[in-house]
């Protein structure tokens, strides 16, 4: 009985197809962290503005300082409760009596630093709803003139903004959100942002925001 011959194995293919193997994972490994948190089907994880003074979750720089931004003052490391020490954001306010000035001051919380649109540094937040955030007054009645997302413009802007105008703010912490359903949110580098008023308050407004968070 003749002995059975094993064949020849073809060790270019094998290696072709190896090759070809290594290669694909090569180019979903690169093309995957590219893909949206809707086009992967992962649910929207929370993605904070701020959350605390020293976390590790924040995102996004307070630099962005508008209009007659000497008169105010900002503290990110105000204590909110005195038995946790956890932290929140306090601005104030001080308009001067004189006539001459904008009239308005702002900031807005920007990525990278100072990046009013002249670099690239925007989050894709596609799959976020909704930005919330926690807020009250000194004394109450505080007026903010608006709360916004987005609209950053320049070389790099922003994909969109939204906002909420005219917030009377009381003594008490309150819930608010800006609706963020069906809006392009591929690109924002300008995370999120508030404008006073002399008129709306003219003797200035003390107020504080905390858990500014993108869900």
């Amino acid at each position: 009985m003749k002995a059975l011959k094993s064949e020849p194995v073809d060790r270019s293919l094998k290696t072709t197809r190896m090759k070809g193997v290594l290669a694909l994972g090569f180019c979903l490994f690169l093309f995957f962290p590219l893909l949206s948190h809707a086009q992967l089907d992962i649910p929207f994880q929370p993605f904070y503005v701020y959350k605390d003074r020293t976390s590790t979750l924040n995102h996004f720089f307070a630099t962005g300082w508008m209009g007659d931004h000497k008169f105010l003052t900002f503290q990110d490391d105000a204590v909110r409760d005195a038995k946790t020490m956890d932290t929140c954001i306090k601005i104030s306010y001080r308009p001067p009596r004189k006539q001459g000035n904008s009239g308005w001051a702002g900031i807005y919380w920007q990525n990278p630093m100072n990046n009013w649109g002249s670099e690239e540094g925007s989050y894709d937040l596609t799959g976020a709803n909704r930005l919330s955030f926690l807020a009250r007054g000194e004394e109450g009645n505080e007026v903010i003139a608006k709360f916004q997302i987005g609209g950053v413009t320049g070389q790099f802007p922003d994909s969109t903004f939204r906002a909420i105008y005219n917030i009377r703010l009381t003594k008490e912490w309150a819930k608010y959100s800006i609706d963020l359903a069906d809006v392009d949110l591929s690109s924002i580098s300008g995370g999120f942002c508030f404008v006073v008023t002399k008129r709306d308050n003219v003797s200035g407004a003390t107020f504080f925001i905390d858990e500014i968070c993108y869900e």
